[in-house]
């Protein structure tokens, strides 16, 4: 494990709002505790607030009057970035392109008045640390886009960081390095132990990179939780929409059961009301023999996806229900077929207006 590995503070978010001089609330007030060396993903469409959060905590905004920013139980609020030392991986990686790799990564240190020796050795160990072994003298066009994101990660953490910042550092990624690099990148952080803040609109990424997930809507903070907690206990529609695929069905509730147009279902929870929102993932229904079925319905459509068949079933609740089902059945257009949902894979959502 590297040397600098637990060094994370704890960093409590009061109140924090951001309204700009237009008018315009980016950010509603909001508090958060984040736990030493926890990383805590801001997970959200564009123009929700999570980068607008970020910079807070940085130093390069201020919040709103009333807000504060502290690190362990030091009030942060009106210390200036170049003092708060946080570590920052921007999107486009803000890296100098007239600087070597090894400048590039010793440059925080330099300008915090390390001495070349010590310098050298903390270089070598990111380089080692972020597996860019051989690319310390190239300069920055010489590199890939991988290799770029982990020069700019190791940028970052060579300063030793009580908190870094990672603002959508994949983005500008193709698609199979990001996979690739997301893996990666969960590993190092798990083994340096820094307290790590992630912004991301990816939800793979925040599922795979988080402790906990804030999922955050037009400015809000909409639910927080670890990953199988957003993913199977959402508290919105939003949140159970945004985070993975689902399926949202609608109908009257007798005696525990919500009645669909092509069937109905038993719910695990005794739902007080006439009409219920509920959420299915797609994996969780079955096809089953139409004798032993709660829905019916028509496919009318498959696609096969490698590792499973996405069926679409119309005339199983009002609106056509997403399926994932084993690559191995055979199943056609225009079939008839019978579904399953566990009690316990419904989740009854609140009606929104």
């Amino acid at each position: 494990m590297s040397a600098i590995a637990g060094h994370g503070a704890a960093v409590h978010i009061e109140r924090c709002g951001k309204t700009f001089p237009d008018g315009t609330q980016a950010l509603a007030p909001a508090s958060l505790d984040i736990v030493s060396g926890e990383t805590l993903v801001l997970l959200g469409p564009s123009g929700c607030g999570k980068t607008t959060m970020l910079r807070i905590i940085a130093g390069l905004e201020q919040p709103d009057a009333g807000g504060r920013v502290l690190f362990d139980t030091n009030d942060m609020t009106p210390v200036p970035i170049e003092q708060r030392n946080v570590g920052m991986v921007f999107q486009s990686y803000a890296l100098f392109p007239n600087m070597s790799v090894s400048d590039n990564i010793g440059y925080g240190l330099k300008i915090r008045g390390i001495d070349a020796k010590a310098r050298a050795a903390r270089i070598k160990e990111m380089v080692a640390l972020t597996n860019i072994g051989g690319l310390e003298d190239r300069r920055i066009d010489q590199l890939s886009g991988g290799q770029r994101q982990r020069v700019a990660l190791a940028r970052a953490v060579a300063i030793r960081p009580r908190v870094l910042l990672l603002d959508e550092p994949l983005t500008a990624l193709d698609a199979s390095l990001r996979d690739r690099l997301r893996g990666e990148l969960n590993r190092l952080l798990r083994s340096l132990g820094i307290t790590t803040i992630y912004v991301t609109h990816d939800q793979a990424e925040a599922m795979e990179l988080g402790d906990r997930i804030v999922v955050m809507r037009k400015g809000a903070i909409a639910q927080i939780g670890t990953p199988r907690e957003i993913y199977f206990t959402p508290q919105s529609r939003f949140v159970a929409e945004f985070v993975g695929a689902a399926n949202i069905v609608e109908g009257p509730v007798i005696g525990r059961r919500l009645m669909l147009t092509g069937g109905s279902l038993a719910l695990q929870e005794a739902a007080d009301i006439a009409a219920a929102v509920a959420m299915i993932r797609p994996e969780t229904i079955r096809i089953v023999g139409q004798g032993d079925a709660s829905l019916t319905g028509i496919i009318d459509s498959v696609s096969f996806i490698g590792d499973r068949l996405r069926l679409v079933v119309t005339g199983a609740a009002e609106k056509p229900l997403v399926v994932d089902a084993p690559n191995t059945i055979v199943a056609g257009i225009g079939d008839h077929v019978g579904l399953s949902v566990a009690p316990e894979a419904i989740r009854l959502l609140p009606r929104e207006d």
